[in-house]
């Protein structure tokens, strides 16, 4: 049985839906456990970028981790929405262009606190589904 209003997203599509968004959640495990934690992003060539106090989100993304990322927005109402997910090894930016590219971002940390580092989280894997309404 197939579901006509379920469709898959091209990459191009998610990448576009994530360039509309700003609040996602990042899930790291912390020994064996999965933790989802929101987050306030930007894109930066595609990757996607949030700022980070010292931490959870940090410690994943200093060890290199890979993690997965996602967005989404739904209508109660009509039931469509749109769902996107990334998979890739965040890390911290550190220096460089990057940086620079990093802090020139419209990225304002929504939490209290010193929120100082970056996170990247690369868009190797970028997965994403629509439901529509009809």
């Amino acid at each position: 049985m197939t579901d006509d209003r379920l469709e898959g997203l091209t990459r191009a599509e998610c990448l576009e839906f994530l360039g509309q968004s700003t609040l996602g959640r990042v899930a790291v495990t912390i020994g064996a456990v999965p933790a989802v934690l929101p987050v306030n992003y930007a894109m930066l060539d595609g990757d996607v970028v949030f700022r980070s106090a010292p931490g959870t989100k940090l410690s994943a993304a200093v060890l290199g981790t890979v993690v997965a990322f996602e967005v989404d927005e739904a209508e109660c109402v009509d039931h469509s929405g749109w769902s996107v997910l990334v998979v890739g090894h965040a890390r911290e930016i550190r220096e460089g262009p990057e940086l620079d590219a990093a802090r020139a971002l419209p990225l304002q940390a929504w939490a209290g606190g010193d929120r100082d580092h970056f996170v990247r989280i690369d868009s190797k894997q970028v997965t994403g589904r629509r439901l529509g309404s009809g």
